[in-house]
């Protein structure tokens, strides 16, 4: 049972309209339920589980290729609304993130944070606040190469790698930005079937280098 609403006001020192929205919110989440006469008890995840996927799951390479089966299932149509819909500012924040991609790749990271951050920006611009929630809910964990490489992979080859990622992103946000849907669906589709093959690959040949 959670403390009562004048309890959390007291103890988290804010307002009852905070109090009561983040219950809101909590609840259409189905992570707390209301007992009439009783109270707000945390809810029973055994019976309403939240959808999540945890990188504790991602221990497989089938795994992988489930997530960028629903990942391709999902942002294939998000995309494809987002080059119908998106706005300058949507543009100037899917630029902002290649940008970042490109400065990870120069200082020899991963860019995974940025990645992710591009792809949420696509679902974003759909104007429909249910793909960017969705994409939220899956997190950087849909970055797979953050959990699995080749065991081999070197620095250079992981950088090389990355360019290449990096134009094809370029590709996709090229024809959001003339609202091109087809060429924006087709793009995204190869992008993420590239990975899924490059995963693949690594399961024919776990000692690739």
């Amino acid at each position: 049972k959670l403390p009562t609403e004048q309890e959390l006001i007291a103890r988290f020192s804010v307002s009852r309209t905070v109090i009561r929205e983040a219950m809101a919110s909590l609840r259409s989440e189905g992570l707390v339920v209301s007992r009439q006469g009783s109270g707000v008890f945390v809810a029973d995840h055994r019976a309403n589980p939240t959808f999540r996927i945890g990188s504790g799951e991602m221990r497989s390479l089938t795994e992988v290729e489930n997530v960028l089966q629903l990942r391709l299932a999902i942002e294939l149509e998000a995309v494809g609304i987002a080059a119908e819909r998106r706005s300058l500012d949507d543009l100037a924040k899917m630029r902002r993130y290649l940008d970042a991609i490109d400065g990870s790749i120069a200082a020899g990271g991963s860019a995974i944070e940025a990645e992710f951050a591009f792809h949420s920006a696509i679902s974003s611009a759909t104007g429909n606040p249910y793909f960017e929630r969705f994409m939220h809910f899956l997190g950087p964990v849909v970055i797979p190469r953050q959990l699995m490489r080749p065991p081999q992979e070197t620095p250079e080859q992981l950088a090389a790698y990355l360019v290449h990622v990096q134009k094809e992103h370029r590709r996709i946000y090229q024809a959001i930005e003339r609202q091109n849907g087809k060429a924006a669906r087709t793009y995204l589709r190869r992008h993420l079937e590239a990975s899924r093959e490059r995963y693949r690959r690594m399961s024919r040949h776990p000692q690739m280098s």
